[in-house]
């Protein structure tokens, strides 16, 4: 089957063979009929299969050959797409794909997300702007500052519609579907497709068509994945070795914490390894300049959480390492997910420790199967090290646990207790991320939302947040105020939707994992 086949315009088919494509594949297959059909959609694909192309295509195609909408009453011209992600790192990524798929044609797109400056996302929302793709918080920015209106949207579009709900966006995700117009078509597509988000896309979506094009949760075939037992206090200096001795270029590393991240790049720099960490408190042009030189090959290893896995599209990327195990077995998948891509072979290494065995089980429960386990010579794990338990969630207050990568990292407990700064030791006292401090009565350590859209208090800034914590959105009370109501140093009431809002779609919550935040 061809393109042309598929029903596309001559333009989006000479775009198309300009980038190189030539056959859809089996998920752009099934998705674009189902899209210039008009109807509901709710579709699940491996990473890296075309899913992106899968909705973008179609869509390209409705609304070139629709009529031009006038602007609105208020004199704007009206947003025609939405498409939410979960990160920066994605929003960027689906929009260049609206911007190359759509080449020849007339239609305007843009990304708005946090972790950079509003304002000239403000002047640009002031012109037309047929495709809009951004992240919840920073959305709802705009929504507050009357600088963006959604009331004509066409097409809404969830894109990693489960890293959205597990990252707790659901409150946000609610509170942009009732700015909706009611008549519309949803759009859902997931690398993984479970249960839960059949359940919560029951009350969302109308008589959707449903498509799965591969096991649930499961990984690229040509990912060649291995697992090596090593204690933990001896996995830098087993990864500095692979990657020095086997020559290895373009390495994705995963860590499970913002504050591994940083300690383990800083240490593969000391070992004459080029390494860029990468996560949610970094700034927007610190993540795009280490991706970009992490692209190009400049870059060696970019070391990374998971909040970025979603956002990361890299042609041809040889190596995943996963320095330390994911503490939720879905998350594995969307790691290894990098490499192997669009038919490309790739490999998968995790470094196991005795206290990671919980995690590896549950992984291979997931792949129902058991993952190869090796042991490199001179790096054998001490049998007599017992396991220790990772703390995860609230059953970790008042533990300690070490990394392995030089410092103790304390969880955040129940009173709200964070890192301050990167590796200082010191706990913080005081509320945590998005809650409120008892002795100032505003909100304490700011909450980030996992998009960079991000609430800070004027004593202290993004990078000193909690490093120590898994990648996660903050939770959230109460939503953090907006741009135009930080000043006045009070927190402000949650609006929610009136009763008998249209389609707000929700019942229920994201998943609560341990260690996951909400």
């Amino acid at each position: 089957m061809s393109f042309a086949s598929l029903g596309l315009a001559e333009p989006i088919l000479r775009a198309v063979s300009e980038l190189g494509y030539s056959q859809p594949t089996p998920i752009q297959t099934q998705a674009i009929p189902a899209v210039l059909g008009g109807g509901d959609l709710l579709a699940g694909a491996q990473t890296g299969t075309g899913k992106t192309a899968g909705f973008v295509l179609p869509l390209l195609q409705r609304l070139s050959t629709a009529p031009a909408p006038a602007k609105t009453a208020s004199g704007r011209w009206p947003i025609r797409v939405l498409i939410l992600t979960p990160t920066r790192e994605l929003a960027a990524q689906v929009e260049e794909s609206v911007r190359d798929y759509g080449r020849h044609l007339k239609l305007t797109s843009m990304t708005v997300f946090g972790g950079v400056n509003i304002n000239p996302q403000i002047k640009q929302l002031q012109g037309r702007v047929d495709f809009l793709v951004a992240t919840p918080g920073r959305l709802l920015d705009h929504v507050g500052q009357r600088t963006v209106d959604l009331s004509n949207v066409e097409t809404l579009v969830l894109d990693e519609a489960d890293r959205m709900l597990d990252m707790g966006f659901i409150k946000d995700i609610r509170r942009i579907l009732s700015l909706l117009p009611r008549k519309r078509q949803n759009l859902l597509f997931s690398a993984t497709f479970s249960d839960e988000i059949k359940s919560l896309a029951d009350d969302l979506l109308d008589r959707p068509a449903m498509i799965e094009v591969a096991r649930r949760n499961a990984p690229a075939e040509l990912v060649a994945q291995s697992a090596i037992q090593v204690d933990k206090s001896r996995k830098r200096e087993l990864l500095s070795k692979l990657i020095r001795e086997n020559d290895w270029h373009q390495v994705l590393v995963f860590t499970r914490t913002k504050h591994g991240a940083n300690r383990l790049s800083e240490q593969l720099n000391r070992d004459g390894i080029t390494a860029l960490a990468i996560h949610g408190n970094k700034s927007q042009g610190a993540r795009t300049r280490a991706l970009s030189e992490f692209k190009e090959g400049s870059l060696q290893v970019l070391v990374a959480t998971d909040i970025a896995a979603r956002g990361l599209d890299i042609e041809e990327l040889p190596h995943v390492i996963n320095f330390e195990l994911p503490n939720v077995a879905e998350d594995y998948v969307h790691r290894i997910g990098r490499t192997g891509r669009a038919g490309m072979s790739g490999e998968a290494i995790s470094l196991v420790c005795v206290d990671e065995l919980k995690f590896l089980a549950d992984i291979e429960r997931l792949l129902k199967r058991q993952l190869p386990r090796t042991k490199v010579a001179g790096f054998e794990p001490d049998p007599s090290i017992r396991p220790v338990p990772i703390p995860m969630g609230r059953g970790g207050r008042g533990q300690q646990y070490d990394d392995g990568l030089g410092e103790s990292l304390e969880p955040r407990s129940g009173a709200g207790q964070s890192r301050r700064g990167q590796g200082s030791g010191q706990p913080k006292r005081g509320a945590g991320p998005g809650q409120r401090s008892p002795q100032r009565g505003q909100y304490g350590g700011g909450g980030s939302r996992g998009d960079g859209s991000t609430h800070r208090s004027g004593a202290q800034s993004q990078q000193q947040r909690s490093s120590a914590q898994p990648e996660r959105a903050a939770p959230q009370p109460q939503r953090a105020p907006r741009d135009d109501q930080r000043s006045a140093g009070q927190p402000q009431p949650a609006k929610t939707a009136q009763p008998g809002a249209p389609r707000t779609g929700f019942r229920g919550t994201s998943r609560n994992y341990a260690g996951r935040g909400r």
